[in-house]
């Protein structure tokens, strides 16, 4: 049996260390391609080990969300020098500059999306609740924009997905370009 060099580390960094090898390796090959022991060996440690920290892969793949959430949270405050935006397209165009700057994650959420799209992935319900709470957020904050609020909200969901999606298949391609010119032209601001 292999020994594995194991270094301590607290639980909050082993914790950091883990979802951050296991956000690359979902980002590579999806929730479905992810190997726990591959995990395991890419942060010195064993799968009980693990699993100590994790609880499951279900688990695993939940905490991963959640923390690219509150980085996200996080980081949009700060473009926005604040909680709340004032317009939409401020809004979006801060959400567009973050994402540009960590194509590893906007690959990671592309695909699990993706796959969690039939009920059984252990993520659906996450992004069904995601996606209801950015409908939300965006709802109100088109009400000052049009009279069909709700429906101008889908059309932006539906806008950053595509123009992302082109821009994981087109390396170079400047992102935050893109979506100006694209939501300039459709959605007219």
């Amino acid at each position: 049996m292999a020994r594995h060099d194991r270094t301590r580390l607290p639980a909050a960094e082993r914790r950091r260390q883990i979802i951050t090898a296991a956000t690359r390796l979902v980002a590579e090959r999806g929730f479905w391609g992810l190997s726990m022991q591959d995990v395991a060996a890419d942060c010195g440690l064993t799968v009980p080990g693990l699993l100590h920290h994790v609880g499951s892969k279900d688990g695993l793949l939940i905490a991963i969300l959640e923390h690219r959430d509150a980085e996200d949270a996080r980081a949009l405050t700060a473009l926005l020098d604040g909680p709340a935006p004032t317009t939409l397209p401020q809004l979006c165009a801060a959400v567009v500059r973050r994402n540009a700057g960590q194509p590893e994650i906007v690959r990671l959420f592309a695909v699990l999306q993706a796959e969690s799209l039939t009920p059984d992935h252990p993520a659906h319900d996450y992004f069904v609740a995601r996606q209801q709470r950015i409908l939300r957020e965006l709802t109100d904050l088109a009400k000052d924009v049009t009279d069909a609020p709700e429906t101008l909200a889908r059309r932006i969901i539906a806008l950053m997905d595509g123009v992302q999606l082109q821009w994981l298949r087109s390396p170079g391609t400047d992102l935050t370009a893109l979506w100006a010119a694209t939501a300039g032209d459709l959605l007219r601001w």
